[in-house]
């Protein structure tokens, strides 16, 4: 036998005697990655589908609201928030609603809806904007000590004059004028002056009025 053909041969049986001794091993790790690969990808279809559907619900909710349907709205938000709470579909179907309710001015489902709204949210930037609605629905039904509770949790910077804003508007709910005084100058600071004139025009016109004087009572003589 030639060196050529026996090391060609030496060699083939070291491969079998491999395969003999690590066989089985190697087929489980190949089984077991073909079965990772497969998984993944059912479940990146399983994510990409639950998607979709949470957003389909969605767009339900938006048509109930555009066709004052309260009742395609609720069953729409209720399976939302029952099996796509994950999804960011179902805080924005429940902010949705909640606007829906303060224009019909039923203000209690509407602070229910966007607290949901900002316990589901995992998006910083929705959540500290559901927080804002949900102060302002708050002080509109004279809860304005939870107001100020829920505007504490908006991180710094974020919506920062529109907060200090609400939280003058809460401070002025509970009599402490002053304070409120400062949040609102706070508010002002923030504005950009000439990009937020609107804006700075409703914050002047509170701290006008904070500043009046006081009317004199009915009947009361001119010194």
């Amino acid at each position: 036998m030639a060196f050529e053909d026996y090391d060609q041969y030496e060699q083939g049986e070291q491969v079998r005697k491999w395969i003999k001794e690590n066989g089985i091993a190697v087929v489980v790790g190949v089984v077991l990655a073909l079965a990772l690969i497969f998984g993944w990808r059912q479940w990146q279809a399983h994510k990409a589908n639950h998607e979709v559907q949470a957003s389909s619900q969605f767009a339900v909710i938006q048509n109930a609201v555009q066709a004052d349907n309260k009742q395609a709205m609720a069953a729409a938000l209720g399976d939302l928030q029952k099996n796509y709470a994950d999804t960011a579909y179902a805080a924005l179907g429940s902010a949705a609603v909640a606007e829906y309710d303060v224009g019909k001015n039923d203000l209690k489902p509407a602070a229910q809806n966007l607290q949901w709204a900002v316990s589901h949210s995992k998006q910083a930037a929705l959540k500290s904007l559901f927080t804002l609605r949900l102060a302002r629905v708050l002080i509109a039904q004279d809860q304005a000590q939870q107001a100020l509770q829920e505007l504490g949790g908006i991180p710094s910077g974020g919506y920062a004059a529109l907060s200090a804003e609400l939280r003058g508007d809460a401070l002025l709910k509970l009599g402490k004028s002053g304070e409120a005084r400062d949040a609102y100058q706070q508010a002002m600071a923030k504005l950009d002056k000439d990009n937020d004139a609107p804006a700075r025009h409703a914050l002047q016109m509170k701290l006008d009025n904070l500043t009046q004087p006081a009317a004199a009572p009915t009947g009361a003589k001119a010194q």
